[in-house]
């Protein structure tokens, strides 16, 4: 297949199409976009890309996330009440360095003290970890969860163990629910943990996606093949083979994430996340066998969502994730919120 030129800032020569003006600028011109579009709920710090609640909340658990930029609506989308109270962006699939993770934690926290929300990447626990360490040493009391809810690989390129993906927004909403309520740090960490626990997510793509900055995919697929078990980063996934149905490939994906932990009895959320590029005809062509195969299994769904929540800039593709409820992520879970990308 012929790879379309790319102009980019009015160059050509590169091996796809960008709207951007400089490369080495697109994470603080998308940020202050954002930021610009919700200037009532939102700001952004003067320091690095960060964003956070337009009016701190006192006498609550600070939730601070954040990762690599290219996840959008992730991290930003989800900060506002009843969610995060701040988010930080690194460049484009990098973690944010541990000195803006700081400044992040000290915009937002309180007495209560803050909880971090990391996914398991390398860098991202690292930097993280750092910057407690660094908030400690100012007296600000701060701790984290990691979020592992990727079935396809146990270690990868970006991580040792099981990634973080899609799963990590019910984290965002669960353990921000329970901080809205005024819960001490502990009870908001444990009950991230327990959602952390329940939840488990597994995606595919039918192409890769291009990092504005390198001007290439990060990986190459025939007309006629998928990739399966991708992660976030752009990253190749567990193996590729023919392209298949959509009722083939959400079932493969399904099968996996049930054998993983038993759902059984059990009501859950369905999360069917667009990677950035896959239109919404398909994640609900997605969605329609997803909904009688879960019923097949003596799965009860309790909500459905559908869309782009977690993505990999323009990536064509789709992740299925399920969270288990029990009575107490079901109460947290359908308490209000209010942010760009998850209104209830």
């Amino acid at each position: 297949m012929r790879q379309p030129l790319l102009t980019i800032s009015g160059k050509k020569g590169l091996s796809c199409k960008k709207i951007v003006n400089d490369v080495n600028n697109v994470e603080e011109e998308m940020i202050q976009g954002l930021v610009k579009s919700a200037p009532k709920k939102l700001r952004k710090l003067d320091y690095g890309t960060i964003v956070v609640r337009a009016d701190k909340k006192e006498g609550k658990v600070a939730l601070v996330s954040g990762g690599g930029s290219g996840h959008e609506p992730a991290h930003a989308g989800y900060v506002g009440t009843g969610m995060l109270d701040c988010a930080v962006a690194g460049t484009v699939f990098t973690s944010p360095t541990p000195d803006q993770v700081l400044e992040g934690i000290k915009a937002v926290a309180t007495d209560k003290g803050v909880l971090c929300v990391v996914k398991n990447y390398t860098g991202d626990v690292m930097n993280f970890e750092m910057a407690i360490e660094m908030a400690a040493d100012e007296d600000i009391k701060a701790d984290y969860v990691v979020v592992n809810d990727d079935v396809a690989v146990r270690d990868s390129l970006y991580t040792t163990g099981r990634r973080g993906v899609a799963g990590t927004i019910f984290v965002h909403k669960i353990a921000g629910a329970k901080a809205e309520q005024g819960a001490e740090l502990p009870e908001v960490k444990a009950v991230a943990e327990k959602v952390i626990a329940n939840v488990r997510s597994m995606g595919m793509a039918i192409e890769p996606c291009t990092v504005p900055a390198a001007g290439k995919p990060g990986f190459e697929l025939a007309d006629d093949e998928m990739e399966i078990g991708i992660g976030i980063h752009g990253e190749p996934g567990t193996h590729r083979e023919k392209l298949r149905p959509a009722n083939e490939i959400a079932k493969m994906l399904v099968d996996q994430i049930l054998a993983d932990l038993d759902y059984k009895g059990h009501e859950v959320v369905v999360l069917i996340n667009g990677m950035g590029g896959t239109p919404l005809m398909e994640l609900y062509i997605v969605n329609n066998f997803v909904q009688d195969y879960l019923k097949e299994q003596g799965i009860a769904v309790y909500d459905t969502m559908v869309g782009n929540y977690m993505t990999s800039i323009e990536m064509a593709g789709f992740s299925i994730t399920l969270l288990r409820l029990d009575d107490e992520l079901k109460g947290l879970y359908d308490a209000p919120a209010d942010t760009l990308a998850w209104k209830k």
